[in-house]
């Protein structure tokens, strides 16, 4: 498995991470640190392609069929972010996080030290590696996706990028980083402008923050009653306005709008590497500007704040 960060990251917590990547804490670790361990053994150094999406050629150390590979690969569906190559396999992800990430890049300077809040795998790092940051490190609950990342780690060597098993309100609340990305995690969140007050103290003086969210027409931001587009937790769904309102409140200036876009079937689908149901199922199938509860159709926006020198 992938080296963790200890000495870039010193006062993180990294016993509660170690315990995260064991058995105890997930009852499916075994399996997935096996299906890691059959991976064939890497014997040479990767060459690594993200002006697409992010694509790794590297030598393996036996002559193996694609399909193997595949069905290892598989034991860590559902696969949310991406999409990969690796070698031949080629991984469609539920999202074509490259459109996304296409939207983002030429509105962030990506220098230094970039935390990614609810990284999933850690795709975008492997993008912000190559326009500039000199390290990435994402914090995601979820073990799958920490397990993931071990995957494509496997085949890309040891690369200054790591996902860890943390969610933010257990991050030391320190100005580590130039570059710090908040991506489809704030409309989780039961108080979101308290939210943006963590990535304020987490940004260091002169740095860069990322708020990307489900947003809705107008200025009214919207409550659903139980669900919204099927997803369970999702407290609030803004309007532009107030993320810029958010994130003015939490000392960010010239908080600007990077972009705002409906997504699309295309954009977010079931694959055979995410087999449930997706942004599909939860439209109207009447009326595809209307989720199933009625509600505005997914939207995202990017907004990008700075805090002061």
């Amino acid at each position: 498995m992938q080296t963790l960060p200890t000495n870039l990251l010193p006062h993180w917590p990294w016993d509660l991470v170690n315990k995260r990547f064991n058995a105890k804490h997930h009852g499916d670790f075994p399996r997935w640190h096996a299906a890691l361990e059959a991976l064939p053994r890497t014997t040479g150094t990767a060459h690594i392609d993200t002006s697409d999406h992010v694509q790794c050629q590297v030598p393996v150390s036996h002559p193996i069929s694609s399909a193997p590979i595949t069905q290892t690969l598989r034991e860590f569906h559902p696969w949310r972010k991406g999409p990969f190559t690796l070698n031949e396999v080629f991984i469609n992800t539920e999202w074509r996080s490259d459109w996304k990430w296409h939207r983002l890049a030429p509105h962030v300077q990506f220098r230094g030290k970039v935390l990614d809040i609810g990284s999933g795998n850690g795709y975008f790092g492997w993008h912000m590696l190559n326009a500039g940051a000199e390290f990435v490190v994402g914090a995601d609950p979820s073990i799958l996706f920490c397990m993931q990342h071990q995957v494509i780690s496997h085949f890309m060597g040891q690369q200054p990028n790591f996902v860890v098993p943390l969610g933010i309100q257990e991050l030391p609340l320190q100005a580590d980083f130039d570059v710090v990305l908040s991506m489809g995690v704030i409309y989780h969140r039961r108080e979101p402008a308290e939210h943006c007050e963590q990535l304020y103290a987490l940004t260091t003086p002169g740095g860069q923050a990322v708020l990307e969210s489900l947003v809705v027409p107008g200025s009214v931001d919207l409550i659903p009653e139980t669900r919204y587009a099927r997803m369970r937790n999702v407290w609030c769904v803004p309007a532009v306005s107030t993320l810029c309102q958010w994130m003015e409140q939490a000392g960010f200036v010239n908080v600007q709008i990077a972009d705002q876009t409906q997504t699309s079937i295309e954009e977010q689908r079931r694959t055979q590497w995410m087999t449930f149901e997706s942004l599909a199922e939860s439209l109207d199938p009447q009326n595809p500007d209307k989720t199933v509860e009625g509600y505005p159709a997914p939207a995202r926006a990017i907004v990008i704040g700075h805090r002061p020198s």
